[in-house]
């Protein structure tokens, strides 16, 4: 089944349309005149910020923002806009009218990443921020909430840290606070705080917190997760550690070689010297990334015959601490673009391990559709149906049935 963001991608355009039901947004106000309509109602502003492109905020708008229950809780609490922050020769006048508000709005609040929801108090002062879309009304519900609850509200909590509350219980909230606002540098600062009050590290919430905030060799948590892999794993799960170090490893040492758009590989990269670089700072770990660093690099390339031979030979020797998701993701990848069968056979083992703890449609699809590739079709409708009566969504299930309609027909379900 393709990745989520994918078919986030697909959804209807952002529109402004007029629901009886849902969450109202307003029209035809400056954004001095939406600060002067949340004074008079006592009410707190919702701004979404999203941009044309992004298909996760035209998700928020096709799916969740239309529910009812949604709407009943925003439009008692909130004044809500939309304020779009790219532009287009498309935009109408009401669009066009927020320009200057919005580029103002954008560099004041340093928005980064799209969907971004900005929580003012009646006022007109930044109270919170929720980035990112919820996949489902309830968790945007629940994040709506914590938006109304100055307890949970970030930027009254950011400012008792700098008056100088330092409590562990209050640090371990305001870092996660941070987290999701998508402020990086001051939740690091924070996260440090944090673990200067832990005696013991390897608990479940400071190893869970550590490693979000570690996304470089410089983070406290890299080293951790280096030197102490072990009791990291026993106590966040096997090969935790290990992927965290890998991940960073690659990014710093691997990519500004390989996708580095100013300086493209034309040809054939030379993995020998840059498996000899990745060994002069991580010696127990050059192999390991050389051998993720090639099935990217052709999986990117869409060298589809050296990606088949680099992404088995990767699972055969490193395969035990691949997460359900990226087995997943293999999967489906080598099920559209290689027909060798032993690839093809390697791929369906993996698709099966995704699943075998928890059952999952998406990754069932994906095992139902390297059956069928593999010739056994009775099998692969038989898992197929197995995916879709675990859906609920009606407009997802659509989806698995075209699937099940084209196996049953005959018809190639691979691009």
């Amino acid at each position: 089944m393709k990745n989520i963001i994918q078919w986030l991608l697909c959804l209807l355009p952002i529109a402004a349309l007029a629901q009886d039901k849902g969450v109202h947004f307003e029209q035809g106000l400056t954004w001095q005149q939406v600060q002067a309509k949340a004074k008079a109602e006592h009410k707190y502003i919702f701004m979404d910020c999203f941009t044309t492109w992004c298909g996760p905020c035209k998700y928020m708008s096709a799916q969740i923002f239309p529910q009812e229950a949604v709407g009943d809780l925003m439009n008692a609490n909130f004044i809500n806009v939309g304020v779009q922050l790219d532009t287009t020769d498309s935009d109408n006048e009401e669009v066009k009218s927020w320009y200057a508000a919005g580029h103002d709005i954008a560099k004041e609040y340093g928005i980064m990443a799209y969907p971004t929801f900005l929580i003012f108090d009646q006022n007109g002062k930044l109270v919170h921020r929720i980035v990112g879309a919820a996949q489902t009304g309830d968790e945007f519900i629940a994040k709506a909430k914590e938006a109304l609850d100055p307890a949970k509200q970030y930027y009254p909590m950011l400012a008792k840290y700098k008056a100088g509350q330092k409590d562990s219980a209050f640090l371990y909230n305001l870092a996660m606070a941070a987290l999701h606002a998508y402020d990086d540098k001051t939740g690091s600062q924070i996260a440090n705080d944090y673990l200067a009050t832990q005696s013991n590290i390897y608990t479940p919430k400071t190893l869970n917190l550590l490693q979000a905030f570690t996304q470089s060799s410089k983070d406290k948590g890299f080293q951790i997760m280096l030197q102490n892999p072990e009791k990291v794993d026993a106590v966040l799960g096997k090969g935790v550690a290990e992927n965290g170090v890998n991940r960073i490893i690659f990014y710093e040492e691997v990519v500004p070689v390989l996708f580095n758009r100013y300086a493209p590989i034309a040809g054939e990269p030379n993995w020998n010297k840059l498996k000899d670089s990745v060994q002069l700072k991580y010696p127990a770990k050059a192999n390991e990334v050389i051998a993720y660093s090639k099935v990217l690099f052709y999986m990117n390339r869409q060298q589809w015959n050296d990606f088949g031979p680099a992404i088995v030979a990767y699972m055969k020797s490193y395969g035990d601490n691949v997460s359900q998701g990226n087995l997943n993701e293999y999967a489906w990848t080598v099920f559209q673009n290689c027909s060798d069968e032993n690839c093809l056979q390697s791929a369906l083992e993996w698709s099966k391990r995704s699943f075998e703890k928890e059952q999952n449609p998406a990754y069932m699809d994906t095992y139902a559709n390297i059956l069928y590739r593999l010739g056994r079709k009775d099998e692969a409708i038989e898992w197929e149906q197995k995916a879709m009566d675990l859906v609920v969504n009606e407009a997802e299930k659509k989806g698995y049935q075209q699937t099940l309609d084209k196996m049953k027909a005959g018809e190639k379900t691979w691009n």
